[in-house]
């Protein structure tokens, strides 16, 4: 621990620059520190500041595109050709830089434009220095700040709590469990914590990183770590491909070198060519620019992407959890009516909700909107309780003139209450009432329902955010479902449903003492749960993940926290709690609701277009690792140079797989990425090779056609081919892709039509009947192809990928790569 200051002063931390404090000055509360103490911490270093990025740095993303196993496999070969020659064996070279170039680009103008977008949404917090309150980043708070806290916020930095009324914090993070927890002056707060009720100052004991919440392996942001199929799914990939590659590889150089008595360049030429072309080059860039670019087209949407591979879970989604207050309504509601129960006028319950409002110092907006801004009574507060989700009420008590409670009906009012039935006609005219009614004893948590008497029901209206019902709109026609759980009345939250166009599926159920079972069962009825706690929203979400769903919750409040936390995908709107924008995945930085089914959108793209990627470029290395294999064995010359290879690669994997990683449209996407990509390449693959092959072998066969030819006509086969697994990966074929494809094709003729172009690629016009079976070989290897394809389809793991809508068929039915 640090020493004491002087009297009136603050003591500096014994630890220095350590970052932790020393005892709390008396008079800290009040008058926080000084401009000058302010300045000696920051000079010592001891400040909150921790730079929290979005992605990875630029060196980060220059080293993960260029420091790669296949770069360095790529990079030996080119070594080879620079030695060997001729130059255009080294073309591959050039294309390996420009895929290195463009993804660093694109993930660094992500990166910025990300980086860019998390400021606008980072948090701040309130400090009181030299006697006054501002608000300042939460970078900037420096040891033994005096942090003032309310609902919503979340903890910045570690601290000894000075003073707390009705403070009651989230300590889900540290604990597991989600009971809010109260503190009292002298407890300790731990940073990445929520304040859930109440309100207090706290001094920062460890700040930077020393306090708990950068201790975690994410920080205080990122409680769990995204998982991502997609990553997952490319590593296995690549295990496999390198695997594979190997002892083909090995058997390739040996047989070129030992066994077909070529010239040594001539041997090398072949094996570079063979082994490049089993290296998935762009897989794992094209697969970075995918999820660069959904970043991107969100952010010109206004919405922050957190964790890139977030993008990858809006893809699943098949379940959307909304809050009805802030995310289907706009922020805010007004007063309507005050209906009295007892002998107290209108005037005397605005003065009343006034004086509450006065004593509350972070009145929530259903308070605040009873109050409508009216000038408070000069009352003295002498005891309060403050609002809590789980309370469902708040009170007051005032020097002569007694203790008032305000709250949900339901937690008020006692069984069989004449007002029940007017709280139920309004609530199922989509109206929010709270009573209003007095107590006998002062305010304390204890305060018994029972003994209350009912003074006046306060109604209030909401307004639809004017996007919602077309949001709404937009995820049912995506076949999404939406549940509604709001911790208003049922009726209430059913009629505004109704209202945003949700469909209410059987009656609305109240929440009200359900356990994780009961939600569950509940959730089975209906889709539209009221009265419910925000433990309860997190069984909610639970329950709907254990019967099968995908599901985003989007939320704006502190009782959405562990909800947002506990989802696929939590969803926070820009408008919300600090706390709330902290742990979700995603913000709307918008305020509005409607880019929703854009969000989803681009999660399907970047699923869709990932998977047409790989099955390019895993099916490339399957015909050339059976091609390795096959000349391996057979001890013959390889039959093409790197130069064939580059043109084949680039015309039908490189260039339209770039585009095709960013084509627009896709169905919702499934579990099994891997399976799905090696049902498709596998038999793709061999009918590609089946083709080159045959077509190679019948042209050595026959003697008298030279070498170039037989290369230019086994390349004309590998390239036709190619072009079929192209025009199946591109489905649906529309206009554009088809476009695609035939540009592509047509590439290839501009090559043979330009003698400089038959000269750099060795081009060698074949004889016409070799061009026939090269025809023929294509004819008969897509056959193969497409019959092993189909008989994946009809075994047990093509049937798995059809039930569940992710089997190679999808690609007709919307977008969804095979």
């Amino acid at each position: 621990m640090g020493t004491v200051g002087p009297p009136g002063g603050r003591g500096m931390a014994a630890e220095g620059a350590g970052g932790r404090a020393g005892a709390a000055p008396g008079s800290a509360a009040t008058t926080g520190l000084s401009a000058a103490e302010v300045a000696a911490r920051r000079a010592a270093g001891q400040t909150n500041e921790v730079v929290a990025r979005t992605g990875r740095t630029v060196a980060q993303i220059v080293r993960a595109n260029v420091l790669t196993r296949f770069n360095a496999i790529l990079g030996g070969l080119l070594v080879v050709v620079a030695f060997v020659g001729p130059v255009q064996d080294g073309l591959f070279g050039v294309v390996l830089v420009s895929n290195v170039a463009i993804g660093v680009v694109q993930e660094v103008r992500a990166m910025r434009v990300l980086d860019r977008l998390a400021v606008l949404s980072a948090p701040r917090a309130r400090v009181v220095r030299d006697g006054r309150r501002i608000e300042v980043p939460t970078g900037e708070i420096v040891l033994d700040d005096v942090i003032a806290l309310r609902p919503g916020d979340q903890v910045p930095a570690d601290g000894e709590v000075l003073a707390g009324d009705g403070l009651e914090v989230d300590e889900a993070l540290v604990t597991g469990e989600a009971e809010p927890v109260a503190k009292a002056a002298g407890d300790t707060v731990l940073s990445g914590t929520f304040v859930v009720a109440g309100d207090g100052s706290v001094r920062a004991t460890a700040v930077g990183p020393h306090a708990f919440a950068r201790s975690l392996e994410a920080g205080a942001r990122r409680f769990v770590a995204v998982r991502s199929e997609l990553q997952d799914g490319t590593n296995r990939l690549l295990r496999l491909v390198t695997f594979v590659m190997v002892p083909a590889g090995i058997a390739l150089v040996a047989s070129q070198l030992l066994r077909t008595h070529q010239s040594l360049a001539e041997a090398l030429r072949g094996a570079v060519a063979g082994v490049g072309a089993m290296v998935p080059e762009g897989l794992v860039l094209l697969t970075s620019i995918a999820f660069a670019v959904g970043a991107l087209r969100l952010a010109r949407a206004r919405v922050l992407v957190q964790e890139l591979p977030a993008i990858e879970g809006l893809a699943h989604v098949d379940m959307v959890c909304v809050d009805k207050t802030g995310t289907l309504t706009a922020p805010g509601m007004h007063l309507v009516s005050v209906e009295p129960l007892d002998t107290a006028g209108a005037d005397d319950v605005a003065e009343v909700a006034a004086a509450m409002a006065a004593a509350d110092p972070a009145p929530n907006a259903t308070l605040a909107a009873i109050a409508g801004g009216r000038e408070p009574p000069p009352w003295s507060c002498t005891d309060r309780v403050p609002f809590s989700s789980a309370r469902k009420w708040s009170a007051a008590t005032f020097a002569g003139k007694g203790t008032w409670v305000i709250g949900a009906p339901e937690a008020l009012l006692p069984a069989g209450a004449a007002a029940a039935g007017r709280v139920a006609l309004l609530q199922e005219a989509g109206r929010r009432v709270v009573l209003l009614a007095s107590a006998p004893v002062p305010a304390g948590a204890d305060l018994d329902p029972a003994t209350l008497a009912p003074e006046a029901l306060l109604v209030l209206a909401e307004q639809l955010r004017d996007e919602t019902a077309a949001t709404i709109g937009a995820l049912l026609a995506q076949d999404i479902a939406v549940t509604v759980l709001s911790g208003d009345a049922p009726a209430t939250v059913a009629a505004v449903a109704r209202e945003a166009g949700i469909p209410v599926r059987g009656e609305p159920g109240d929440a009200t003492g359900l356990d994780g079972p009961g939600l569950a069962a509940a959730l089975r009825r209906t889709n539209v749960l009221g009265r419910i706690r925000p433990e309860q929203k997190l069984e909610a979400v639970r329950a709907l993940q254990h019967a099968g769903h995908v599901v985003a919750m989007v939320g704006d409040g502190v009782n959405d926290l562990a909800a947002l936390k506990e989802a696929d995908l939590g969803i926070a709107m820009g408008s919300g709690s600090a706390a709330s924008r902290a742990v979700a995945r995603l913000v709307l930085l918008g305020d509005s609701f409607g880019p929703l089914p854009r969000v989803l959108d681009e999660g399907r793209r970047v699923v869709a277009n990932v998977t047409r990627v790989a099955n390019l470029f895993v099916t490339k290395t399957v015909y050339a690792s059976l091609l390795a294999v096959v000349v391996a064995v057979g001890g013959v010359a390889y039959p093409f140079y790197p130069r064939h290879l580059t043109v084949v690669s680039s015309l039908t994997i490189g260039i339209p797989g770039f585009f095709l990683a960013l084509a627009p449209g896709a169905p919702r996407a499934r579990a099994g990425f891997v399976r799905r990509v090696l049902t498709f390449t596998v038999p793709a693959g061999a009918g590609c090779a089946l083709a080159t092959l045959v077509t190679y072998g019948v042209g050595r066969a026959a003697g008298s056609v030279p070498a170039d030819q037989v290369r230019t006509a086994s390349m004309l086969a590998l390239f036709g081919a190619g072009l079929w697994v192209l025009a199946l990966v591109a489905r649906p074929l529309d206009g554009w892709r088809v476009g695609l494809v035939v540009a592509m094709g047509a590439g290839l003729v501009l090559l043979f039509g330009v003698p400089l172009g038959r000269h750099v690629f060795d081009l060698a016009v074949p004889p016409a009947w070799l061009v026939v079976v090269a025809v023929v070989s294509d004819a008969g290897g897509i056959a193969v192809g497409a019959a092993g394809i189909g008989w994946a389809r009809r075994t047990g793991v093509g049937r798995r990928s059809l039930a569940t809508g992710d089997g190679p068929g999808d690609a007709g039915k919307g977008g969804q790569a095979p």
